[in-house]
């Protein structure tokens, strides 16, 4: 499995998921749920994991930013 699959979905998986098997319909249920997606060259969606399972990354918030001037 490369990198790429990974990152996106399979054309199976990606219609097991939203239950529609033909590329009109995948294109309808995605638009109609919101769900972030492209297409590609051939007209198929492509939508990333973390489109569908959230985000899941471990890093911590970064701190506001705070002028030196209101410290002192």
């Amino acid at each position: 499995m490369g990198a790429a699959e990974k990152i996106a979905l399979s054309k199976t998986e990606l219609a097991a998921y939203l239950r529609a098997y033909t590329r009109k319909k995948q294109i309808r249920v995605l638009v109609s749920n919101g769900i972030r997606h492209h297409l590609d060259a051939g007209g198929w969606p492509i939508v990333t994991r973390s489109a569908i399972e959230g985000e899941t990354s471990s890093q911590q918030p970064t701190k506001r930013w705070a002028s030196n001037k209101a410290r002192a």
